[in-house]
């Protein structure tokens, strides 16, 4: 398992900059599949080509047979799965950091430079910059840093139904405990035996639904994202038009003075000149 601490403290640190439904699938990702990976996978797939047997002395043909039969062990093709799912989260993580990092400098100096911000234009474009995090250190998921996390979610969806229809053309989802091979140079069709296939078809479907749930998960964030964008421009449409209403009443009010105070004026000139 030590070979994953690296990737475990990476994926972590996303853990604060994103969703709920992303700290779910991050969640997924390190109990039902590194986790199950390092602790079981690994040893139940340990004799996987030395317990290959097959009823034939020919040199060579039991490694044809295993190589025709398991084109990749499939503990190698979950390990890639898992390096290649994580990637974009990676990526969007780097992003992240650049972001902070863009932005702590530009706070920084305009702290140093407080007294003459409100007469800089320089840093007056750069108080609009700081738009992502906010006073507290929390990112916000808005403008190009949702279009990022939208690309990380997308590209984690195509990569795990890559994956999932990957594994269906080169094993299948079930194991046999004998495979019929006659690949050269086996001398005719033999029989190949394979150590514990029903212990590995347990395995098998248990990474299969475990990488279905992410997808799922997956799908269930861009529609929560697409929902909380809507909602979010729907608020923002509505307390438009409560300004405009309030603006429209206060011109009414404004236009509605005016005329009054033109009234009286002219009803006092009108009294001066009959006094006249």
């Amino acid at each position: 398992m030590g070979e994953w601490d690296f990737l475990g403290r990476l994926l972590d640190k996303v853990q604060t900059h994103t969703t709920v439904i992303g700290k779910v699938w991050l969640t997924v990702l390190f109990v039902f599949r590194i986790l199950v990976l390092g602790a079981g996978a690994e040893k139940v797939w340990g004799d996987e080509q030395s317990d290959f047997i097959c009823n034939t002395k020919q040199p060579g043909c039991e490694n044809v047979c295993y190589d025709h039969a398991f084109p990749i062990s499939h503990i190698r093709f979950w390990v890639l799965q898992i390096v290649f799912v994580s990637t974009p989260t990676l990526v969007y993580l780097g992003h992240v950091m650049h972001i902070i990092h863009t932005e702590k400098k530009i706070r920084q100096k305009m702290e140093r430079q407080a007294q003459d911000e409100c007469t800089s234009l320089i840093l007056k474009k750069q108080c609009k910059t700081l738009k992502y995090i906010s006073s507290t250190g929390k990112v916000s998921l808005h403008g190009r840093l949702l279009q990022s996390y939208l690309a990380n979610v997308i590209t984690k969806i195509l990569l795990e139904l890559g994956f999932i229809m990957g594994q269906y053309y080169l094993f299948g989802f079930n194991l046999q405990a004998r495979y019929v091979c006659g690949m050269f140079p086996c001398p005719h069709q033999v029989d190949c035996f394979m150590s514990r296939p029903t212990e590995k078809n347990v395995f098998i479907w248990f990474m299969l639904v475990v990488a279905c749930v992410s997808l799922l998960l997956n799908l269930a964030e861009i529609f929560y994202l697409c929902a909380r964008k809507v909602s979010s421009c729907m608020e923002r449409k509505q307390d438009y038009r409560v300004t405009d209403d309030g603006d429209e009443l206060r011109n009414k009010d404004q236009a509605l003075q005016n005329w009054v105070n033109m009234e009286l004026q002219l009803h006092g000139r009108k009294r001066r000149e009959w006094r006249r």
